[in-house]
């Protein structure tokens, strides 16, 4: 009998995380009454509840319902309660019993335990006593399950890790050959299809081509059929083949089947709408689930993987979109879980870095062809750029002596001549003569001066605006690098086409880099910036330096003006001129985090 004594109010205690989903406790009594008390008493305290009255209906509520606990009499009309212990196990491992009996002996309860059950209580047994026993008994099965499924997760993180080892080892250095680059690809394809893996039957892989214009399907691994690919995955646990057997063996065993879908696949990078197009460019995951997704699904895809159901991941570096990874369960038919969608995103990061390392060992290779060819070329052009700027100089210097000595030399001139006609004296006129004839040589030379700083009218043809740029930092090369200073460029998809003298907008680019350059000497950032506002386009030129106080940049632009920070004293206002010239503004201000920004706005080319 159950006693009802010390029985807590039903709002006192509400059990929870006991029962996972739709899990229930079937209580087996042949009395009635019995059953019926512990069912509402455990059905106050939130646990869901069903009752048998013989062997016969245990069996029944078993098969209707999900049971992780059976309150088990001993004496049913039609069993044994021991006896039915056996049974219940082979029906479900993870089944916790309790017995319960008015028989107190001890070999009863030793039996009990032997043939599987989780404890025993003895009749009469109080409400609180059934509450502990229940809470202690569902607490350790909950645990069980949960420790074999941490175990199982741990054995799948352990041959993710050994791959991620394998593939870090493989890219241990900052560049990977095309051969390389294969290998990797296809480790990781494996280990998205592993059983120790994602477990997902097939894996597809499209890069984009080298101009970026179309999305290309390159590796996959994964049966041709439902049928191979149960024999496959069989034969695979019955052998217990490692991590390496597998990689040797799917790359033997290559399925003709889909290498056929992997190279049918193609998608034009124009065609935002394909779901394949869409992933790269939001850089999201999508799950398709019957066909169906949050963006259009076209039949076409459906039709080459034969498949209604399927993740994508985007493949991508900070600078550019690589490509896509696709899974399914093409065999197994089993839903995509969200964790299972992370763990191909972690994946997918793999294959983005190894391709990404790839990549940059082709750019380094064609850069480093680049270079030698235009060595040369550099070092001549900063020869001639920097006596541009040294006659720039000089001229300006030269401009402001003329402005300064030119009218006192007039005047001399023309007194000393005026004098020589009101006066006889030989010696005196002897004296007046050569004044005038000094003063005369003086201004011969000053008109020279004028003749040499004569401005020299840009000869403006539309011109790309990037190279320009590009050839402006490459002068500066050597010092970016001996002075530790990072180069940040923004710069637009498509160049702007702007019409200028080319020769003289680099030499006001290589000014204002130099600039930047001199006011870092222990290192610091270098951001170049070109944005198209409506009719013109914005440089921004700036610098992580000391900066200049608001009372210097107001003059930083007059001739002959200098500071440590800015260098040249005629720099400036030499590129000051140039933009004038080319219809444009110079702009100096402080930087939003300290240093300087110089911004040159010129028009574009029409």
């Amino acid at each position: 009998m159950i006693e009802r004594r010390l029985v807590p109010p039903p709002s006192a205690v509400v059990e929870e995380d006991l029962l996972e989903g739709d899990e229930c406790i079937v209580i087996v009594d042949d009395f009635a009454d019995i059953v019926g008390l512990v069912q509402e008493f455990l059905q106050q305290r939130g646990l869901a509840a069903v009752t048998a009255g013989s062997a016969a209906e245990l069996r029944r509520r078993l098969q209707e319902h999900k049971a992780a606990l059976v309150l088990l009499d001993i004496g049913l009309p039609d069993g044994d309660g021991i006896a039915l212990l056996p049974e219940l196990k082979q029906h479900d491992p993870d089944l916790a019993v309790i017995m319960l009996t008015a028989v107190t002996d001890l070999q009863t309860a030793l039996a009990c335990l032997r043939y599987g059950a989780d404890d025993y209580l003895a009749k009469p047994v109080q409400f609180t006593d059934l509450l502990a026993t229940l809470r202690r008994v569902l607490e350790k099965r909950r645990l069980t399950i949960r420790n074999r499924r941490y175990q199982r997760q741990i054995e799948q993180a352990n041959f993710r890790i050994q791959l991620a080892h394998e593939l870090a080892m493989k890219m241990n250095t900052a560049y990977l050959s095309t051969t390389e680059l294969d290998e990797i690809l296809h480790a990781i394809l494996v280990g998205i299809t592993a059983e120790e893996g994602l477990q997902f039957n097939r894996a597809f892989l499209a890069l984009f081509d080298e101009s970026g214009a179309v999305l290309e399907g390159r590796l996959a691994i994964g049966p041709g059929n439902r049928e191979d690919g149960n024999r496959i995955w069989q034969d695979v646990r019955e052998r217990q083949l490692g991590l390496h057997d597998l990689l040797t063996r799917m790359h033997e065993e290559g399925n003709v089947e889909v290498n056929r879908i992997v190279h049918a696949l193609k998608v034009e990078a124009m065609d935002s709408d394909h779901l394949l197009i869409r992933a790269v460019r939001t850089r999201e995951s999508m799950n398709v689930v019957d066909g169906r997704c949050a963006y259009p699904v076209s039949l076409e895809l459906l039709g080459l993987l034969e498949e209604d159901s399927f993740v994508v991941v985007p493949l991508f570096s900070p600078s550019r979109a690589l490509g896509v990874l696709i899974a399914d369960h093409y065999v197994s038919r089993g839903p995509i879980t969200e964790e299972q969608i992370h763990a191909l995103e972690s994946f997918a990061s793999q294959a983005s870095l190894a391709i990404e390392h790839c990549h940059l060992y082709t750019t380094m290779q064609r850069k480093l062809r680049e270079l030698e060819e235009v060595t040369g070329e550099l070092q001549k052009n900063k020869d001639l750029l920097v006596e541009a700027e040294r006659y720039s100089a000089l001229g300006h210097m030269a401009a402001q002596l003329a402005h300064s000595i030119r009218n006192p030399i007039t005047a001399i001139g023309g007194t000393a001549r005026l004098l020589a006609r009101k006066i006889d004296n030989k010696e005196w006129l002897q004296f007046l003569s050569m004044m005038a004839g000094e003063a005369e040589k003086i201004e011969k030379t000053l008109e020279d001066l004028f003749n040499f700083v004569e401005q020299v009218k840009p000869v403006r043809v539309p011109t790309r605006l990037l190279p320009l740029i590009r050839k402006s930092l490459l002068l500066h090369f050597k010092a970016l690098n001996e002075q530790s200073i990072r180069q940040v460029l923004v710069l637009p998809d498509e160049d702007p086409l702007v019409e200028v003298d080319g020769r003289q907008i680099q030499q006001a680019l290589v000014h204002l880099i130099r600039n930047s350059v001199e006011a870092m000497p222990l290192g610091g950032e270098l951001t170049v910036e070109v944005v198209r506002e409506g009719e013109r386009v914005r440089i921004d030129i700036g610098d992580t330096g000391m900066g200049m106080s608001r009372e210097n940049l107001e003059h930083a632009v007059d001739p002959f003006f200098t500071t440590k920070m800015i260098g040249a004293g005629m720099g400036l206002t030499l590129v000051k001129r140039i933009i004038e010239d080319h219809g444009g503004d110079l702009v100096l201000a402080g930087g939003r985090t300290g240093g300087m920004t110089a911004t040159i706005f010129l028009p574009v080319s029409a």
